[in-house]
């Protein structure tokens, strides 16, 4: 089930937050980001580029903290996709930690600047039925702050 807006703020507001720093509705460079009806705008941590035609990864200045009962999927703002940017939807399993990792992509000739604070990416909150009996405790468990590149795993199980 999607989570709507009162129940987004309590999980924020309680004693561990899901999401940090957590705002409601506000504006950063003449969009809004936070709080949604049923979800949470992201903003994007760094100044880039992204080119035509081309990948670049970028992080959130949101920290998240999921548990084991919610998933978390990332989804486009609209107004970025009527500029031709998208964002590579995936999910915050139940049970991870950390800031995310966005993969970008910029589908006309030309390049566009993202300014740092600019929001970036839509975050749907669901409720899983139960508890997972297998919350994330993978490779990017406690991601840091910006853009964290692919972490293959090698050779008997190391990354």
């Amino acid at each position: 089930m999607r989570l709507p807006a009162q129940t987004i703020r309590r999980l924020c507001r309680g004693s561990r937050p899901i999401i940090w720093p957590f705002f409601e509705r506000a504006v950063s460079n003449g969009r809004t980001f936070g709080l949604s009806s049923a979800g949470y705008d992201v903003r994007i941590a760094e100044t880039i580029w992204v080119w035509p035609l081309w990948g670049r990864l970028a992080s959130t200045i949101e920290r998240f903290e999921l548990p084991a009962d919610l998933a978390a999927d990332v989804k486009d703002k609209s107004s970025n996709a009527r500029r031709f940017l998208t964002v590579q939807n995936t999910t915050g399993e139940p049970g991870w930690r950390g800031h995310l990792t966005l993969e970008l992509t910029r589908h006309l000739p030309w390049p566009i600047r993202i300014k740092a604070g600019t929001p970036i990416a839509q975050i749907v909150l669901e409720r899983l039925e139960e508890p997972t009996e297998q919350p994330y405790a993978g490779r990017y468990q406690d991601q840091e702050a910006g853009p964290q590149r692919a972490r293959v795993a090698r050779a008997g199980g190391r990354v």
